[in-house]
């Protein structure tokens, strides 16, 4: 049985941690007899101290609660950006008018009405200051 270097490659990690299962260690191993260059790769890095990442040791509770916690956190970041958005449309709205099929006059419907248009322009950019809030919040790791 040939096995293709990419897929040996792709078991080294796991061979250089102590993770793999026997059979693929045996397939690494016996693949290694045959390359001497990708053996002297694994003894650089069994000799640079390469080690997998810890497993965790939480709680599945724990785990669990977390993942919903950071679903919720991105739901309400969704829906605050399509707030914002739409909100900050709406107080942003244009007022056009033409005559004979030709653009007359254009300007900004909150100049005519500030209050109805303004209060849904504020909303929508406190919704999309939330939205960035949370999205840094998200980023940085909940600092």
């Amino acid at each position: 049985m040939s096995v293709e270097r990419d897929v040996i490659l792709d078991l080294l990690p796991l061979y250089v941690a102590g993770e793999a299962s026997p059979a693929s260690r045996a397939l690494v191993e016996a693949h290694l007899k045959q390359d001497p260059a990708l053996e002297e790769r694994v003894r650089v890095l069994g000799a640079e101290g390469f080690t997998p990442m810890p497993s965790s040791d939480l709680p599945a509770e724990l785990e669990l609660e977390t993942l919903r916690r950071a679903k919720r956190q991105l739901d309400l970041q969704r829906w605050l950006f399509g707030l914002g958005i739409a909100m900050t449309a709406i107080g942003l709205s244009i007022r056009m008018r033409f005559e004979a099929g030709r653009l007359v006059e254009a300007n900004l419907a909150l100049f005519e009405n500030p209050f109805l248009l303004g209060v849904p322009l504020v909303l929508g950019l406190a919704c999309l200051t939330a939205y960035l809030i949370i999205k840094r919040r998200l980023q940085v790791g909940g600092r």
